[in-house]
């Protein structure tokens, strides 16, 4: 039986044709087992975006800002690069072209620039950039933290964030005061990218067990005079003392103070300056018209009145001193109804109203908005036509925020400061000082409407709402008396 197997192996391999069919089939198996072998040895997905990261590092020291006019020029990721084309950035500013370099390259950056120059993607991105680069899951915890004077500037900057970021994989979350600590609480572990205000941010540090920074790899300072100027100068230390030394951190701010250049000190390491506008003629926009008129203290309202009648179809931010003067005169204005829709923002309001309000004004293509100093830092407005301050600014500082809500990224803007007799010489002094061209307008050119009163206290109406509000406007005078001489009337009125 053997023998005639071993016949029959000799007679297949004597024979050509069936001796090539045997060599085919070995072959096939053979290849088959290779590309077996070359699947298994594919490179993943992981390990190719890791190459793609590598190559993008090692292009970061030939970035060159001059040569840099669209973001593609840049070396960043196709995701960063997928969310700015889809929120419809092409073109980076001067402020994002300086910084995005340094930025990527690790460096700790102290940056100012005019507002309206957008400085809030010249730190987005590089934050995008390193957590992308160090490959960053949820599982990692927090990896970069930006801190927001105000609860408007922070939502705001979230809302940029996920415009920017929504191909990216990270979490990011908006903490700040007005929402359920609890809630807060429970996520804020699990979070990459956390965007907050110094009190929140504190208070998290001090009562969450399961919120630390042990991780973080960048920390930015947004509007970081206005954080000292609002008196969050231990806080900020405070917080700092928690955070990592080993951290890349990013300093903006519209003004360089010396609580600025004290805080730059404390938490930046050999930091590169980055002063867009400091060889500037002028300190506020070239597109922006700004002028100023001289207005007795019982003539404002009537000024204001007369305005809005006459500017129906545009967007205007009137600034107040107080949280209670726009209270009062919101009620006021709503009564009068000057053919504009009004809204107000301050202080005082849930932190729901708030947000309600800030998206309501963005919407509207003509509105008026009544604010405080809450509104003047960093909130970006669209369309906005107009900026007219009510009540004269602490400072000059203070005047040139409250006007770069208009005239932001090179369109155009106007503004109209009204000052009392008094406050003339010293206000506009202290702004000739900080190079902001502005031009005194005679009143008779403004628009006059008298809202007449007819024996009637506006106080009974409104149910006296608000006589605190207004003492710090007509302290000198009684409560009815003043009612007899005001100038509007809630259910009347006649132009003259």
């Amino acid at each position: 039986m053997r023998d005639k197997k071993d016949k029959e192996k000799t007679q297949i391999t004597d024979d050509p044709v069936k001796n090539f069919e045997k060599w085919k089939r070995k072959y096939n198996k053979t290849k088959k087992r290779v590309k077996q072998v070359q699947k298994t040895t594919k490179k993943r997905d992981y390990e190719v975006e890791r190459e793609t990261i590598q190559k993008l590092v090692n292009k970061y020291s030939e970035i060159n800002p001059k040569e840099a006019v669209k973001f593609s020029d840049f070396p960043l990721s196709k995701k960063t690069l997928k969310g700015l084309h889809e929120g419809q950035y092409r073109q980076p500013t001067e402020i994002q072209r300086q910084t995005i370099g340094f930025a990527l390259q690790g460096r700790d950056v102290l940056g100012a620039a005019k507002t309206g120059s957008g400085k809030t993607l010249a730190f987005l991105i590089p934050v995008l950039e390193c957590l992308y680069r160090e490959q960053w899951t949820a599982m990692d915890g927090l990896g970069a933290l930006i801190i927001s004077p105000t609860r408007e500037l922070a939502y705001q900057t979230f809302e940029v964030l996920r415009k920017v970021g929504k191909n990216h994989e990270f979490s990011a979350g908006l903490v700040i005061g007005g929402k359920d600590l609890k809630d807060e609480s429970e996520k804020i572990h699990r979070t990459n990218i956390i965007i907050c205000t110094p009190g929140r941010l504190l208070q998290h540090m001090d009562e969450t067990a399961t919120f630390h920074a042990s991780d973080l790899h960048m920390l930015v300072l947004d509007e970081a005079d206005r954080i000292l100027d609002m008196g969050f100068a231990d806080t900020l230390n405070a917080i700092i003392e928690n955070l990592p030394k080993t951290r890349q951190t990013l300093l903006f701010s519209a003004t360089q103070t010396k609580s600025v250049k004290d805080l730059a000190r404390l938490s930046l390491k050999n930091p590169e300056y980055v002063w867009v506008h400091e060889q500037a003629k002028f300190s506020t926009p070239a597109t922006l018209e700004q002028n100023y008129v001289v207005c007795e203290l019982h003539q404002k309202v009537n000024m204001l009145f007369s305005f809005l009648r006459s500017h129906l179809k545009k967007k205007i931010i009137v600034f107040f001193a107080c949280c209670k003067e726009v209270q009062y005169l919101f009620r006021v204005f709503c009564r009068l109804r000057p053919g504009i829709s009004v809204l107000a923002l301050h202080g005082k309001q849930q932190q729901m109203k708030r947000v309600e309000v800030y998206n309501d004004f963005v919407r509207k293509t003509s509105a008026v908005l009544f604010a405080t100093d809450i509104a003047a830092r960093g909130l970006d407005f669209p369309a906005v036509n107009w900026v007219l301050q009510f009540d004269c600014p602490e400072d000059a500082n203070t005047y040139i925020h409250r006007v770069g809500r208009t005239a932001r990224y090179k369109e155009g803007g106007e503004a109209l400061l009204v000052l009392l007799p008094s406050e003339e010489k010293g206000m506009i002094a202290q702004l000739q000082d900080k190079k902001v061209p502005i031009n005194k307008i005679n009143k008779k050119w403004l628009p006059t409407a008298r809202v007449c009163v007819h024996g009637v206290c506006v106080f009974t109406v409104c149910v006296h709402f608000g006589w605190d509000n207004c003492r710090a406007l007509i302290p000198s005078m009684g409560h009815h008396t003043w009612a007899r001489h005001i100038t509007f009337h809630f259910f009347h009125f006649s132009l003259k």
